[in-house]
């Protein structure tokens, strides 16, 4: 069995998109309360081999070809920048002609040697879930040293260099950023990072969503007032 899962092959803008998880397992350096894989066995921000690695690379790339994708978006199980083949694989994406898409939680963009990576793709996308360090460290659960301030600073400088496009993606949550103090501070780092595209979102996955999740109509107020 193929260490690399799959999500079911979609059409976005004309292009038919493969979602793929390069982990076999939850690795991340955050243990968000509301993460919806579970938690995580322990926190990491360093690069691993993981065994199978290569066969199924070489798996991923049949599909590609059998399937005729045109983009491929790297969405894992935590932080698909741990996988210290990820960079291989990405060379190996754009060698085929095709565009690819990573998710990150965007606290390792500001290291140089993530950056570099990252810095490959057409399309990066970062997250913010909270905006006060008391939140941070009690909801997202990162790993020790770890601080909002220099999570946010570490995408400001990645977006400041990067050519590609990147995609800032806002969870509202209940209780939490959902007031207007803190949309306000929303909105501030909006500006420094100075996405490309924007998008703001709700917890919507159960069972966290009775918790944490916002109305429609109230997420839609907020997303007006960042229009």
């Amino acid at each position: 069995m193929s260490i690399f899962s799959y999500k079911d092959i979609y059409m976005e803008n004309g292009k038919r998109v493969l979602e793929v998880n390069i982990l076999p397992l939850k690795q991340c350096n955050f243990d968000c309360i509301f993460c919806p894989i579970g938690r995580a066995k322990e926190k990491v921000d360093v690069q691993k081999s993981f065994a199978g690695t290569e066969n199924a690379v070489v798996e991923l790339i049949n599909k590609i070809e059998q399937e005729q994708i045109d983009l491929v978006f790297i969405n894992s199980k935590g932080e698909a920048l741990v996988n210290d083949k990820i960079e291989d694989l990405i060379d190996l994406i754009k060698g085929k002609g095709l565009s690819v898409r990573l998710l990150s939680n965007g606290y390792l963009l500001g290291d140089d040697n993530y950056m570099r990576i990252a810095d490959k793709c057409d399309q990066v996308i970062g997250e913010l879930k909270v905006i006060t360090e008391e939140d941070f460290q009690k909801l997202q659960r990162p790993m020790e040293g770890y601080t909002l301030e220099k999570y946010i600073s570490n995408m400001v400088a990645f977006n400041k260099q990067y050519k590609g496009i990147f995609i800032f993606e806002v969870t509202i949550v209940k209780g939490y950023n959902d007031d207007k103090d803190s949309v306000a501070k929303i909105e501030n780092v909006i500006k420094a990072i100075n996405p490309e595209k924007l998008e703001v979102v709700r917890i919507e996955e159960e069972p966290f969503q009775k918790k944490f999740g916002i109305s429609e109509d109230k997420l839609e107020e907020i997303r007006s007032h960042f229009k």
